[in-house]
């Protein structure tokens, strides 16, 4: 299998940047996560405060972002990263379904919105799943739940439904997807996850529901459920001024590492952070994590 040098997780200003600064100083980069970009980027009318640019708009910002990766022929990696783990002098990286392997990593995903349903962290692994690509299988013809937190969600939804016996949709956010074949839509809030009598149970504001097993859809995983032991403080990774964690070999930058959440500052963050990764390669190139 290949073995990058850098792996960086998200396509967002830190990630972008942190993957042009790793493949300016002649390191392997996997750089993964959607190639629309970051949907907040997208969603900018105006920004003021970006360093030569004023008063741009995300959209043509985002442009801008392409076409510098495309000058330096950095591709991007459309697939979502469900697992990280510390294999000793290197990092497994779980795809949907691939597996990546990559010797520092930089993780740049963003803030997770919102919480984790309470019993989502305790079940998972065994009844909870959050990746529909690399679990479907083992609900072949089986009731499924799967809560989904964006409109990319609907083809995993759909894939599922192609396996499971049923799918029980809930879409937390505004969509016309609609109950088809055995997919059955609901639009109801989730409060908690828990088992009974060897079933799993999604609890909602209105009704308690049972499946086999329950798919916790979202564009990004929170940090300490992507990489384990990985220090963290609310929603943000902890981070010296190198953007370096707790954990050898991994960095993060971007809005994961707290506010100000702006892109210039997320920027800044990702060049900061793939420069700590070059250092940290050319001073272990030879040694375990």
């Amino acid at each position: 299998m290949e073995r990058y040098d850098v792996a960086i997780i998200g396509t967002g200003p830190a990630g972008l940047e942190a993957a042009i600064t790793a493949t300016l100083r002649n390191k392997k980069v996997l750089l993964i996560g959607p190639d629309e970009l970051s949907t907040k980027l997208l969603k900018a009318k105006r920004i003021d405060n970006y360093l030569g640019l004023p008063q741009i708009s995300g959209e043509e910002l985002a442009k801008k972002f392409l076409e510098h990766l495309k000058s330096l022929n950095i591709e991007i990696t459309k697939d979502r990263i469900t697992s990280i783990y510390a294999m000793g002098n290197y990092f497994a990286l779980q795809g949907s379904p691939e597996i990546y392997e990559a010797s520092t990593i930089i993780l740049a995903t963003g803030v997770v919105p919102g919480k984790m349903i309470p019993g989502e962290s305790e079940h998972l692994g065994m009844g909870v799943s959050h990746c529909a690509t690399c679990d479907a299988a083992l609900y072949r013809q089986k009731d499924v739940i799967v809560i989904g937190y964006g409109k990319q969600e609907e083809a995993e939804v759909t894939f599922l439904s192609e396996i499971a016996q049923s799918v029980a949709y809930f879409p937390q956010y505004k969509t016309d997807f609609t109950t088809q074949g055995n997919i059955t839509v609901y639009h109801e809030k989730p409060v908690s996850i828990e088992t009974e009598d060897f079933l799993m149970q999604l609890k909602t504001e209105d009704n308690t529901y049972s499946a086999q097993g329950i798919f916790v859809l979202r564009e990004a995983i929170p940090a300490n459920q992507l990489l384990m032991g990985l220090e963290t403080e609310g929603p943000h990774v902890l981070v010296d001024r190198n953007m370096t964690t707790n954990i050898p070999a991994c960095f993060a930058c971007g809005d994961i590492t707290g506010k100000p959440y702006q892109y210039i500052k997320s920027a800044g963050e990702g060049n900061i952070a793939a420069l700590s990764a070059v250092n940290y390669l050319d001073k272990n190139s030879e040694q375990p994590l």
